[in-house]
């Protein structure tokens, strides 16, 4: 993690001083381009103002052979002698009259120049008043800069002069250019560094002592991550330890029913049991409990399947009144063999369910009801339909339980009273399943319940409106 964090900061920090080294380039190139062009007006300025030319008269300019006629004579005198002084700078000066004409140029003889007036910079000084134009020469890998004005008598002076392209100023940098990215990238590596070691330390110290995490010092933005490492680690650490719970619980609860089942039958293996009926009591003890290791097993598996959170049970309108009917009728032997009676009353009422998952839990609810109801003691199942919610309500008059268990006895193999629980075969995990269910079924579930006078079980659905059920 740390080495891609590296590799990702230091390719951004190259990206950036390249672009900043390029940007640099072309900004101050800009900037050249803008002088060069500043000091042409001014070098044309200095030419009109030193030799007077705004005081000349407009004339026309012939040639006949190599003879040059015309008042401008004198002036390209002078012009001669001021422009050895710009030779040292490079600077070109032309003269043009108004038909196009060159009557003057510092680097050739004018009578060998074609004709000037299509050139850009000249027609935007005859238009205007003032041209530029820069033409680059492919042989030379240079670009010329012009600057054209135009004078009172109708002529144009032009100045132009020579300049390295970028792609040649670039060329002569690139030593400096090269010294320069080097130092920035070394400086972006030392600070890459420190700033990937500066964001992993924290994932480093959560690492080495994650019992701790909320100790440990680290950026605002850092703090909702090691709060959800906390988080995930203690609900590792909780699922371990009820895992491992589990694992003991079932093996305990295994070791009871077949340590019974194997004491009895090697009893009547070795014949130590003559007696007609003890060995019918004792068949029926082993009977019972193998019954009761196949309702644990059974208990355990379907736990496993609702823990599958890849299982997805597939949801459908079912009417709750219809199960609980068939629930109680299906209980009525149970109930009259434990001196309980069973009866429903339910409303018309439409949940979103598995109906197989629903029979589940109206099956453990009044099972539960049943086994730990007192003698002649009885179950109500109540279905209630509430406008946008359905109401499964399971009440008995049983010997209830206690406050300080009441949070508990979701729980798996989690007993109130053992002995009754082992007496009445029950597995200790009916209302666990129940309670995986329910939240298969976006339903909740509350308790009341007072020692001695019974529970009720208040389980709430999302309702479902003019659906066709099941």
């Amino acid at each position: 993690m740390k080495k891609k964090i590296n590799k990702r900061l230091l390719g951004t920090a190259t990206l950036a001083i390249l672009a900043t080294l390029l940007l640099t380039v072309a900004v101050c190139y800009n900037l050249l381009k803008k002088q060069i062009m500043e000091d042409l007006k001014v070098y044309a300025k200095a030419v009109v103002y030193y030799l007077k030319l705004e005081d000349m008269e407009t004339v026309t300019e012939t040639r006949s052979g190599n003879e040059e006629t015309g008042i401008f004579d004198n002036v390209k005198k002078e012009l001669s002698g001021f422009a050895g002084e710009l030779l040292q700078d490079k600077i070109r000066i032309t003269l043009v009259t108004e038909d196009g004409t060159v009557i003057y140029d510092t680097q050739a003889p004018a009578e060998e120049l074609p004709n000037h007036k299509d050139r850009p910079e000249i027609k935007a000084a005859f238009e205007t008043g003032e041209g530029s134009e820069i033409r680059k020469s492919d042989t030379l890998d240079q670009n010329t800069y012009y600057f054209a004005l135009l004078l009172k008598n109708g002529s144009v002076l032009r100045v132009a002069r020579n300049a390295d392209s970028i792609y040649m100023i670039m060329e002569s940098a690139i030593p400096y250019l090269l010294i320069v990215a080097a130092v920035l990238f070394a400086v972006c590596a030392v600070l890459s560094y420190y700033m990937a070691e500066g964001i992993m330390l924290p994932v480093k110290q959560i690492a080495e002592d994650v019992e701790n995490a909320s100790r440990i010092e680290a950026y605002e933005e850092m703090k909702p991550f090691i709060e959800a490492i906390k988080s995930q680690h203690d609900d590792v650490m909780q699922n371990a330890r009820l895992r491992q719970e589990f694992t003991a619980n079932v093996s305990h609860e295994l070791k009871t029913p077949l340590t019974a089942i194997s004491g009895y039958s090697e009893l009547i293996e070795n014949g130590m049991v003559t007696d007609e009926g003890e060995i019918k009591r004792f068949c029926g003890e082993i009977h019972k409990n193998s019954g009761r290791l196949l309702t644990l097993i059974n208990d355990v598996i379907r736990l496993s399947e609702l823990d599958d959170s890849d299982n997805e049970e597939i949801l459908e309108p079912v009417s709750l009144k219809e199960c609980a009917q068939a629930c109680v009728s299906m209980m009525q032997i149970s109930a009259a063999k434990h001196n309980v009676t069973l009866t429903v009353e339910a409303e018309n009422a439409v949940v979103m369910a598995n109906r197989q998952m629903l029979e589940e839990v109206l099956y453990n609810l009044c099972d539960n009801a049943i086994r730990y109801n007192k003698e002649n003691g009885s179950v109500s199942v109540i279905v209630k339909d509430r406008l946008d919610t359905a109401v499964l309500i399971v009440k008995d008059t049983g010997i209830g339980i206690p406050k300080e268990h009441q949070d508990r006895i979701f729980e798996r193999f989690y007993r109130v009273d053992k002995s009754r629980s082992k007496s009445t075969g029950g597995t200790g995990l009916g209302l666990a399943i129940v309670k995986h269910i329910l939240l298969k079924l976006n339903a909740a579930i509350t308790l009341t319940s007072k020692p001695g006078e019974g529970t009720e079980i208040t389980v709430t659905f999302p309702a479902v409106r003019n659906a066709r059920f099941r």
